[in-house]
């Protein structure tokens, strides 16, 4: 963790795209959560030999700028999309409510499996408070993993994160039935912490995140960040090993750190890493969010 000059926000930290509140991992274990099953919709045909895993941030949260993103019908009918006619085998999902996650992959079927890390606000006094979706029966908001198998060695990833603030976080899990591990990270955003605006989180959470793969993983998420370019000089960031050791979805070359725009801003947020062999990479837009997709296909472990 590097210091940042800056001055102290009077609210909420500003992110690239929208503003948003402020959360711990110790407590996030607590809301890892195992799925209820229901009748299967249809089975997605994956290539043979294939995986293909997505990332997608939902907006689902309205209070953060999402209230002209889709409605609550829109953003399950497009999870069920790329579960389903995209042919995904695991969908890493953040800003994802857990009544709307739920009511997907009930619907999906009961060969659909999921797990669910929320987000909190601490306060100055280190008091941890959910964070609840606008519409009740859309419950809390979080972080999650959809996948065509049982999930197995559930974990949050410790690492730091805003002694005052949004607690976003990172989940992994083993999807047994493909012989993949999957990570998911939503990292804060620079003047994340509103007791300390000059503290810069990220470096600290990237390097948590690729510590935490291997050579059969594929990690990624809402990164909150440019990709490392010269130009950035937020570029130091970023670990050695994200673009070296492992490859990015819409990497082109050893030495390229370019991508295609996730995000409605035409900043690329969204990645997705592994040092699997790399068969396919592309953004899908669902119409129900200011994210896009990103959909990467990978050569099946062996």
């Amino acid at each position: 963790m590097r210091r940042r000059a800056g001055k102290l926000p009077k609210g909420p930290a500003a992110p690239l795209h929208r503003r948003w509140p402020v959360l711990t991992v110790c407590a996030l274990l607590l809301g890892l959560s195992q799925p209820l099953h229901a009748t299967r919709a249809w089975a997605p045909d994956a290539a043979p030999g294939h995986l293909r895993i997505a990332t997608w941030n939902m907006c689902g949260v309205l209070q953060w700028n999402c209230e002209s993103t889709g409605t609550r019908t829109e953003k399950i009918r497009a999870l069920k999309r790329l579960a389903g006619s995209d042919r995904t085998d695991v969908v890493m999902l953040q800003e994802v409510c857990a009544g709307d996650l739920t009511d997907a992959r009930n619907e999906l079927g009961e060969d659909w499996h999921s797990t669910f890390l929320p987000y909190a606000v601490q306060d100055a006094e280190g008091r941890r408070t959910a964070v609840r979706c606008a519409e009740a029966r859309r419950g809390t908001a979080g972080l999650a993993l959809l996948a065509l198998s049982p999930l197995t060695e559930v974990s949050a990833v410790s690492t730091r994160q805003p002694a005052v603030g949004l607690h976003r976080g990172i989940v992994c899990a083993t999807a047994a039935a493909l012989a993949v591990r999957v990570c998911n990270a939503h990292l804060s955003l620079p003047n994340g912490d509103r007791a300390h605006a000059d503290r810069e989180f990220r470096d600290d959470q990237l390097k948590s995140l690729v510590g935490a793969a291997d050579e059969r993983t594929v990690f990624g998420g809402d990164l909150n960040s440019a990709p490392p370019r010269s130009a950035d000089r937020d570029s130091w960031i970023w670990p050695y090993a994200a673009y070296r050791t492992y490859r990015e979805c819409d990497q082109r070359s050893p030495a390229s750190r370019a991508g295609r725009a996730t995000h409605s801003t035409g900043h690329k947020v969204d990645y997705l890493f592994t040092a699997l062999p790399r068969t396919g990479c592309s953004v899908r837009g669902t119409g129900a969010s200011d994210h896009s997709a990103l959909i990467i296909q990978v050569g099946a472990p062996a």
